[in-house]
Protein backbone atom coordinates (compact mmCIF):
# COMPACT_ATOMS: atom_id res chain seq x y z
CA UNK A 1 0.00 0.00 0.00
CA UNK A 2 3.00 2.46 0.84
CA UNK A 3 4.06 1.72 -2.97
CA UNK A 4 0.77 2.73 -4.18
CA UNK A 5 0.20 6.34 -1.72
CA UNK A 6 3.80 7.26 -1.88
CA UNK A 7 5.96 5.34 -5.11
CA UNK A 8 9.02 3.42 -4.13
CA UNK A 9 9.93 2.45 -0.63
CA UNK A 10 12.66 2.42 0.76
CA UNK A 11 12.85 2.27 4.62
CA UNK A 12 9.83 1.00 6.61
CA UNK A 13 9.51 1.31 10.72
CA UNK A 14 7.08 -1.08 12.52
CA UNK A 15 6.49 -2.99 15.85
CA UNK A 16 7.93 -6.49 16.73
CA UNK A 17 4.74 -7.93 15.78
CA UNK A 18 5.35 -7.06 11.76
CA UNK A 19 8.52 -8.48 12.06
CA UNK A 20 7.54 -12.15 10.65
CA UNK A 21 8.92 -14.09 8.28
CA UNK A 22 6.92 -13.22 5.61
CA UNK A 23 7.34 -9.19 5.92
CA UNK A 24 10.70 -9.90 6.51
CA UNK A 25 11.39 -11.42 2.76
CA UNK A 26 8.92 -9.03 1.56
CA UNK A 27 11.11 -6.23 2.76
CA UNK A 28 14.30 -8.39 1.70
CA UNK A 29 12.77 -8.84 -1.87
CA UNK A 30 12.02 -5.02 -2.47
CA UNK A 31 15.36 -4.18 -0.47
CA UNK A 32 13.29 -2.02 1.77
CA UNK A 33 15.74 -1.04 5.08
CA UNK A 34 13.61 -2.20 8.67
CA UNK A 35 13.94 -1.62 11.91
CA UNK A 36 13.46 -5.46 12.93
CA UNK A 37 15.78 -7.27 15.02
CA UNK A 38 17.76 -8.88 13.24
CA UNK A 39 17.17 -13.07 13.30
CA UNK A 40 20.76 -14.27 12.31
CA UNK A 41 24.56 -13.17 13.24
CA UNK A 42 25.29 -9.69 12.99
CA UNK A 43 27.19 -8.65 9.72
CA UNK A 44 30.33 -6.64 8.73
CA UNK A 45 27.66 -3.09 8.34
CA UNK A 46 26.25 -3.78 11.79
CA UNK A 47 27.42 -0.68 13.19
CA UNK A 48 25.19 1.14 9.96
CA UNK A 49 22.56 -1.29 10.54
CA UNK A 50 21.89 -0.04 14.30
CA UNK A 51 22.02 3.54 13.20
CA UNK A 52 19.24 3.27 10.38
CA UNK A 53 17.10 1.01 13.38
CA UNK A 54 17.53 3.68 15.87
CA UNK A 55 16.67 6.56 13.10
CA UNK A 56 13.75 4.30 11.90
CA UNK A 57 12.24 3.40 15.42
CA UNK A 58 12.57 6.92 16.69
CA UNK A 59 10.86 8.45 13.71
CA UNK A 60 8.02 5.86 14.08
CA UNK A 61 7.20 6.51 18.11
CA UNK A 62 7.39 10.48 16.63
CA UNK A 63 4.72 9.80 13.91
CA UNK A 64 2.81 7.45 16.70
CA UNK A 65 2.65 10.19 19.28
CA UNK A 66 1.74 12.97 16.18
CA UNK A 67 -1.79 10.65 15.58
CA UNK A 68 -2.28 9.97 18.99
CA UNK A 69 -2.59 13.88 19.22
CA UNK A 70 -4.53 14.52 16.09
CA UNK A 71 -6.93 11.21 17.40
CA UNK A 72 -7.08 13.71 20.90
CA UNK A 73 -7.76 16.76 19.27
CA UNK A 74 -9.64 16.39 15.64
CA UNK A 75 -12.52 13.73 16.38
CA UNK A 76 -10.17 10.75 15.02
CA UNK A 77 -11.34 8.33 17.98
CA UNK A 78 -14.78 9.10 17.23
CA UNK A 79 -14.56 7.76 13.27
CA UNK A 80 -18.48 6.18 13.13
CA UNK A 81 -17.58 5.32 9.20
CA UNK A 82 -19.55 2.35 7.63
CA UNK A 83 -17.22 2.00 5.09
CA UNK A 84 -13.46 1.98 4.01
CA UNK A 85 -13.55 5.09 2.06
CA UNK A 86 -15.83 6.74 4.35
CA UNK A 87 -13.42 5.97 6.94
CA UNK A 88 -10.10 6.80 4.62
CA UNK A 89 -12.07 10.06 4.67
CA UNK A 90 -12.22 10.78 8.21
CA UNK A 91 -8.66 9.87 8.63
CA UNK A 92 -7.54 11.94 5.60
CA UNK A 93 -9.79 14.82 6.48
CA UNK A 94 -8.64 14.96 10.56
CA UNK A 95 -4.55 14.82 9.31
CA UNK A 96 -4.90 17.31 6.94
CA UNK A 97 -7.03 19.82 9.68
CA UNK A 98 -3.81 18.92 11.90
CA UNK A 99 -1.37 20.26 9.56
CA UNK A 100 -3.62 23.51 8.78
CA UNK A 101 -3.93 24.55 11.92
CA UNK A 102 -0.03 24.01 12.37
CA UNK A 103 0.75 26.04 9.15
CA UNK A 104 -1.60 28.51 10.76
CA UNK A 105 0.08 28.88 14.38
CA UNK A 106 3.87 29.04 12.31
CA UNK A 107 2.70 32.05 9.98
CA UNK A 108 0.85 33.46 12.82
CA UNK A 109 4.22 33.39 15.68
CA UNK A 110 6.17 34.50 12.03
CA UNK A 111 3.71 37.44 11.85
CA UNK A 112 4.18 38.75 14.92
CA UNK A 113 8.06 38.43 15.68
CA UNK A 114 8.11 40.58 12.22
CA UNK A 115 5.84 43.24 13.19
CA UNK A 116 7.43 43.47 16.78
CA UNK A 117 11.25 43.44 15.00
CA UNK A 118 9.46 46.48 12.47
CA UNK A 119 10.34 50.07 13.52
CA UNK A 120 7.67 52.27 14.81
CA UNK A 121 6.48 54.91 12.66
CA UNK A 122 4.57 57.65 14.15
CA UNK A 123 4.10 59.97 11.04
Amino acid sequence: MGKELFGQVTHAAGDAIYATNKNRKDCTENKIVTNFKRTGRSGKDEKERKKIRSILSTERARMEGSFETEKRHYGLKRIKARTKPTEIFWVFFGVHTANAVRIASKRKEKLSREKAASPINIF
